[in-house]
């Protein structure tokens, strides 16, 4: 039999129609249904999570169910929706190719970092540092496995991975990267140069970045942040450490659509 898990945002499906219908067509196939907030078990590899919202409600699924072993597939109740396989016209047909075991599987990449010597805490989409506050400018030093890169003068910087990089990155100017890719995006956010753009970086890379005293000398604070939350406050002396994850994040994937066809639907979406 097998299991799944739904994962909802009641903002999005306030009246529970698209909620009832998931969980009344998946028992009618004679699967085991829970809820995620009376869900007990662990989710294993053979657990499904089908999670109910946009893109903001796929990363918290991830993050509060511990980063599932198991594949995740959102129903798009958002806007544009990249992260979400299933639009809710189309949900019946998604939930009988999931009971078939009709779908393929997509590995996406899981990016890591630390404070210091703090432990590393994960993010699917990007880790972000920015200002705290304020209109004034911050710097900070970037190095690429000890060696130097640049210093930068911004609001900030993105730093993401090919599921991220149609999220925050791609609005701050960033690339877009399949999101098979297995590498880093390093975008600065409104860099006051003109010579600053992103840079494409390896998985086998390491980045660090190092918060100095101001240019007058005075000390530095900011906010960092992964996936949008764990938020924590930074600040001059400290030192940041990035790289990509060994684990990985299971996306079900039911469509035939190439990503490139995907994305293009997507930017012609008004």
């Amino acid at each position: 039999m097998k299991k799944f898990v739904i994962f909802k945002n009641p903002y999005k499906d306030n009246e529970g129609e698209i909620t009832k219908k998931v969980v009344d067509t998946l028992k009618e196939y004679g699967a085991e249904v829970t809820m995620f907030d009376e869900y007990e078990g662990e989710f294993s590899e053979d657990v499904v999570t089908i999670v109910l919202g946009g893109d903001g409600t796929i990363l918290t699924a991830i993050r509060d169910t511990g980063f599932m072993k198991g594949p995740v597939i959102g129903v798009n109740l958002g806007k544009l929706g990249f992260l979400t396989e299933v639009e809710p016209t189309s949900i019946e047909k998604a939930l009988k190719n999931l009971i078939d075991d009709d779908f393929t599987v997509e590995k996406r990449l899981l990016l890591e970092g630390r404070v210091g010597n703090e432990d590393y805490v994960r993010a699917l989409n990007d880790v972000v540092l920015t200002r705290n506050g304020g209109l004034r400018i911050v710097g900070f030093n970037i190095s690429v496995n000890g060696q130097e890169l640049s210093d930068y003068l911004a609001d900030g910087v993105i730093i993401a991975t090919p599921t991220g990089s149609t999220g925050y990155n791609l609005s701050a100017g960033g690339p877009i990267a399949s999101p098979a890719s297995d590498l880093m995006i390093l975008t600065p956010i409104c860099p006051h140069s003109l010579n600053h753009r992103s840079i494409i970086l390896s998985c086998k890379d390491e980045i660090r970045i190092d918060i100095p005293s101001s240019k007058d000398g005075r000390n530095q604070e900011m906010e960092l942040s992964f996936d949008g939350s764990n938020n924590r406050i930074v600040r001059t002396g400290d030192s940041i450490y990035i790289r990509c994850s060994d684990s990985k994040v299971s996306f079900a994937k039911i469509g035939k659509d190439s990503f490139l066809e995907i994305l293009n639907k997507k930017m012609s979406e008004k």
